[in-house]
């Protein structure tokens, strides 16, 4: 991964032309998640396995409902 990535949603592939995008800073690169799929890197990020390197690592949100 480089430092700065395509601005395109690492979930669905969308760019900014489709949908807003939301920045993301993670091991030293500029990503991008559409609001769509902003809940999944919170509540199931495994879902990005493939496509967000460790995502196959991270646990989602504890929740406390």
């Amino acid at each position: 991964m480089t430092a700065t990535t395509p601005s395109a949603c690492i979930a669905c592939g969308r760019g900014p032309d489709d949908i807003p995008l939301i920045p993301l800073d993670y091991q030293g690169a500029r990503l991008w998640i559409c609001p769509q799929h902003l809940p999944v890197l919170i509540h199931d990020p495994t879902q990005l396995t493939g496509r967000l390197a460790g995502a196959e690592h991270m646990r989602p949100a504890d929740h406390h409902d």
